[in-house]
């Protein structure tokens, strides 16, 4: 294996013929180019910005990494040239039906993808995560071996820390899709997935937009279906590497050991080759799955349409019965005067004193049965319950505070309330004369005089 010195060789945009675009990655487009200056056809990927994947590059060397030849580096033509993979992405090879896999081919893939991984996490000059592993970031060389590739996303690390959102969500771990801490088993979390799609040969959460992966990655903790005859060396594999906890998936050290063992199981290739004969069948269950994963979508997506509705509807109804309700000072009127809405406010004045808060939630049933405040002084507890108030409590509460309405009310109309005097103006105030007379006098008692 060439030693990687880390040292960015510059290439001159005009030593580059460019060819047809043959893919593109997270970061960038990738085209077929000719290398003039040494008659080698590579691929070249153009950039908008020159940023740390040249960099990543420059520091690997390893057969299972695509090779990195240089850089331009002179704006405006930004490129990376690496070696060229005349195969194509795994992800093509595998879109392709005529492309057969058996147990031997995806032990081997399998194999030197762990590799490429074991050596960025463990062997590499210094330690990187891919953070985007895919097998659209897999590609086939001429000797038909898979390399890792695109390495936009990535990063160096020393030790666990936070990155930015990164990479693509049905191969995200739960972390990366929250921008929590990352260590490398992230990684370990998309090889599974990548895993999956070796054995399968299908799109991961297909049809699902990306989002809505993440979604129920996360919050309802759903993974991708592994079929009920799937091999248990295979579906235990990809289990270990969806666990939640990233600390307890596999390192590649230990994906590789569990590899080396399958292809020493002799029973194993015949149990994977007869599973793979009958896609047909396990091809149902995932298909059922992903159609219960859309259902769900469509269900939250429907039940959350209904809630922001229900919610404009109460704020508009709430606004409507508050311009209503600032017109009337409640403690003023007699009780047999309200409205409806009146008996609704003074329901739900019941909120503000402690030990009747609770009796504010049968606001809206006083609205809906019509209760004026002519019907609320003859509530009786029995009229309470019809009405569907089934605490025992809050039916006594609620007919103690009507009682107390009916004593308030009775004082009001028979002890009416001296009137307010409005308080007099600025400008009504006039300035009065008034004229007082004080008369003193002196009155004495006879025989009462001190002399």
């Amino acid at each position: 294996m060439e030693e990687a010195s880390g040292v960015l060789v510059e290439i001159s945009f005009d030593d580059l013929v460019f060819y047809e675009r043959c893919g593109g990655g997270t970061f960038g487009s990738v085209y077929r180019a000719l290398w003039r200056s040494t008659n080698l056809v590579v691929a070249v990927k153009r950039l908008l910005v020159l940023e740390k994947e040249a960099q990543v590059l420059s520091f690997l060397s390893h057969r299972n990494v695509i090779k990195f030849y240089g850089a331009v580096s002179q704006a405006p033509n930004y490129c990376l040239v690496t070696e060229f993979a005349p195969n194509g992405s795994l992800y093509s090879y595998m879109r392709n039906p005529e492309n057969e896999m058996d147990f031997l081919q995806i032990v081997k893939w399998a194999t030197e993808i762990a590799t490429g991984m074991n050596y960025l996490h463990w062997e590499a000059p210094v330690k990187v995560i891919h953070r985007d592993l895919k097998s659209k970031n897999v590609v086939i060389a001429e000797d038909w071996t898979c390399k890792l590739c695109d390495f936009g996303a990535s990063r160096f690390i020393g030790s666990t820390t936070k990155m930015s959102l990164a990479g693509t969500f049905p191969w995200m771990a739960p972390e990366v899709i929250q921008s929590f801490p990352v260590s490398e088993s992230c990684d370990t979390w998309s090889y599974g997935v990548v895993l999956w799609e070796l054995l399968t040969k299908e799109v991961p959460f297909n049809g699902i937009e990306g989002f809505q992966v993440a979604w129920l990655v996360v919050e309802k903790g759903e993974r991708l279906m592994v079929p009920s005859s799937c091999p248990p060396s295979f579906g235990k594999l990809m289990e270990q590497c969806w666990q939640l906890d990233p600390k307890l998936r596999p390192t590649f050290k230990q994906v590789l050991s569990h590899l080396k063992s399958m292809s020493e199981d002799e029973s194993l290739p015949d149990l994977t080759n007869s599973f793979l004969d009958h896609k047909g069948v396990w091809k149902k269950e995932i298909q059922a799955t992903l159609e219960r994963l859309k259902r769900a979508e469509r269900d939250i997506s429907h039940r959350e349409q209904e809630l922001k509705e229900r919610e404009l509807k109460l704020k508009e109804r709430e606004r409507s019965l508050g311009q209503q309700f600032n017109v009337v000072k409640l403690d003023d009127y007699d009780v047999n005067t309200w409205r409806d809405v009146d008996v609704y406010q003074w329901v739900m004045q019941q909120r503000t004193s402690g030990h009747t808060a609770d009796l504010a939630q049968y606001a809206d049933l006083f609205l809906t049965n019509h209760i004026t405040g002519r019907r609320l002084l003859r509530l009786t507890p029995e009229d309470l319950r019809s009405m569907g108030i089934s605490s025992v409590g809050h039916v006594l509460d609620l007919h103690l505070e009507i009682e107390m309405l009916k004593a308030h009310n009775f004082r009001l109309l028979n002890f009416p309330p001296l009137l307010k005097q409005e308080p007099s103006s600025p400008e009504k105030e006039s300035k009065e004369s008034v004229s007082i007379m004080l008369i003193f006098g002196h009155h004495l008692r006879k025989g009462m005089s001190p002399e």
